[in-house]
């Protein structure tokens, strides 16, 4: 029989369960269900790298203190370790279950993230750790949080992979990658996703039907980000004036926070541009290649809104879409003309600059271009 606690499975016979304890007198096997629960130890190890997460974004308010930055990093490791541990034992328990248990992507998420953090741990102590650094580590830490969601997001809705990025709505209406991002992992509302949304911007279905609203919960996925960590804010927040754009759309914001017109503290949105797998070109020289595999407009027009405090100032990456291509560009292949993650997606955050196209531009990915290197990055 299997336990009703964890899903272990037991001789039918058995009074207790030799893996939990569990009390089995009272368990009647010809009369139990199978149906698959979700395991509790891979939750654990996914809250576990959330958790180590935190400490990180923790690093800015204590880096006067050396001696409390290096508690930081002692929670930093044992929690990512903690994840790590708990992860790969769920990875064994689950296939082991036989149906009974499910969460595996908690598990392989949980392990990615931990890993990810832990190797930050350890580089930490042998930096001169100051504000600024520490908010890089945080960003990179935020983009490597919304890989993870985002391949919660494809997990879940495998038959569509990742969400779109293009610049318009299935309606024509400007809803950019930034946007979609944001509704994919978090929800237009930030309550979730739902299934049935094909990315229109006034959140309704193919019938007109709403799809974001407090009667739409129980069909929601998500939020595959949780919104401590999201930075989520309507635009309205961050411009004064948001050109073609819905006022109250959401976007993730990175960790650069500045205060706004609106008295709000907020970062740049994080830009999201999907590969398109079909195409095959990376043209440094002709952003408006058709056969390029990113497409510099998925995100031009929010570009086009400029700085939120001097919105006349414009982005290299708006003034020159060139810039865009030389930055995403895999300088580790020599051949020919590629992108980092040419099946995936990239993200770009706006660096303490504010400005996206500048040498302190983050992304999900090894950025190998610098501004003076523009026109010899071939």
């Amino acid at each position: 029989m299997f336990c009703p606690k964890c899903g272990t499975e037991n001789p039918n016979n058995a009074k207790t369960c030799y893996s939990c304890g569990h009390d089995l007198e009272n368990v009647c096997p010809s009369t139990q269900k199978k149906t698959a629960k979700t395991s509790t130890i891979a939750v654990i190890s996914f809250i576990f790298a959330l958790l180590s997460i935190a400490f990180i974004g923790s690093l800015p308010s204590v880096a006067p203190v050396k001696s409390t930055i290096l508690l930081v990093v002692w929670a930093i490791l044992l929690t990512a370790i903690l994840s790590m541990v708990l992860g790969i034992i769920a990875l064994v328990k689950i296939p082991n279950s036989k149906g009974r248990l499910k969460g595996l992507p908690y598990a392989v998420i949980g392990i990615l993230i931990s890993l990810f953090i832990f190797l930050i741990g350890l580089i930490l102590p042998s930096l001169n750790v100051s504000p600024r650094p520490a908010r890089e580590v945080r960003q990179k830490a935020q983009l490597h949080f919304i890989n993870a969601a985002l391949e919660l997001f494809a997990n879940k809705f495998y038959f569509n992979g990742y969400p779109p990025s293009d610049a318009l709505d299935p309606t024509g209406k400007p809803y950019c990658g930034a946007m979609k991002l944001c509704e994919a992992v978090m929800g237009q509302d930030l309550m979730g996703f739902h299934p049935d949304s094909h990315f229109r911007r006034d959140g309704t279905n193919d019938y007109n039907n709403p799809l974001y609203g407090p009667a739409t919960l129980q069909a929601r996925k998500g939020p595959f980000l949780p919104i401590e960590n999201a930075n989520a804010y309507q635009l309205k927040d961050i411009y004064k004036d948001v050109g073609p754009f819905d006022r109250n759309s959401y976007v993730i914001c990175d960790v650069f926070t500045k205060k706004r017109y609106s008295s709000k503290n907020t970062g740049m949105p994080i830009l999201y541009y999907k590969a398109d797998t079909s195409k095959n070109a990376h043209n440094l020289d002709n952003p408006d290649d058709p056969n390029n595999i990113y497409n510099y407009k998925d995100n031009y027009a929010l570009l086009e809104l400029g700085v939120p405090e001097e919105q006349d100032k414009k982005h290299p990456l708006f003034t020159d879409p060139k810039i865009f291509y030389e930055m995403t560009k895999n300088y580790m292949i020599t051949t020919q003309s590629r992108p980092c993650r040419a099946d995936s997606y990239v993200l770009i955050s706006a660096g303490i600059d504010g400005l996206y196209g500048t040498k302190d531009d983050i992304g999900n990915f090894e950025m190998g271009w610098k501004p003076r290197q523009k026109g010899k990055n071939k």
